[in-house]
């Protein structure tokens, strides 16, 4: 799935009755969710290579076992594309501002008003299709670099470089002709419209 997919809602929460509450608060506008009492289980559930729905994790920050400041460090550590919605008690707030430095989307304060959390979660999921579609982008730029042969790659790098056809020629030992095809080649198989393009592509993927 891709960032077309209809959004989910991720709740990594230990109070069983705030996870019922908030699944219940998000099916109300038509929000599917999945809960997790633990952040052990919500890793385990990564693991498995579920594919990735636009969408927000809705993250408690005091938690037996691992808290919410752990998980959100692995997270980020992994590349985490959904943004993170921290959900702390009173007595948490500078934890929840310390989540806030390291990348949390925004927090919020139990008790919470129910259509604060709905704007926030709102939000985080349009903040997420722009992040995955950056993902696809990046990965079917580094896919079609694959499909590039070691020659091929050798003219790119020099093209961008920013090196005329005749220094790449010299340098590879080949005609100018022939460096041309292969440029024209590395076009094609890249999907670029122009050489502004496909140095961007390059600099995303890399």
């Amino acid at each position: 799935m891709t960032e077309t997919a209809a959004p989910l809602v991720l709740i990594v929460d230990d109070d069983e009755a705030m996870r019922r509450s908030m699944a219940f608060l998000f099916a109300s506008v038509g929000l599917d969710s999945e809960s997790f009492a633990q952040a052990d289980a919500f890793l385990d559930r990564l693991a498995a290579g579920a594919p990735m729905r636009p969408g927000a994790l809705v993250l408690d920050v005091r938690m037996p076992g691992m808290s919410g400041l752990e998980l959100q460090r692995i997270l980020v550590e992994r590349d985490f594309p959904l943004p993170i919605v921290i959900v702390t008690g009173h007595g948490d707030v500078p934890m929840a501002v310390a989540a806030l430095k390291a990348g949390a989307h925004d927090f919020i304060e139990k008790p919470f008003k129910e259509q604060y959390l709905l704007d926030m979660v709102e939000g985080a999921i349009r903040l997420s299709r722009d992040r995955l579609a950056k993902v696809e982008r990046r990965r079917s730029v580094v896919e079609r670099l694959a499909r590039l042969s070691k020659r091929e790659r050798e003219v790119l790098d020099g093209v961008l470089a920013g090196k005329p056809n005749k220094v790449v020629a010299f340098e590879l030992d080949l005609s100018i002709k022939t460096i041309e095809a292969y440029r024209a080649s590395v076009m094609t198989k890249m999907e670029a419209g122009s050489l502004a393009e496909l140095a961007r592509m390059v600099a995303d993927a890399e």
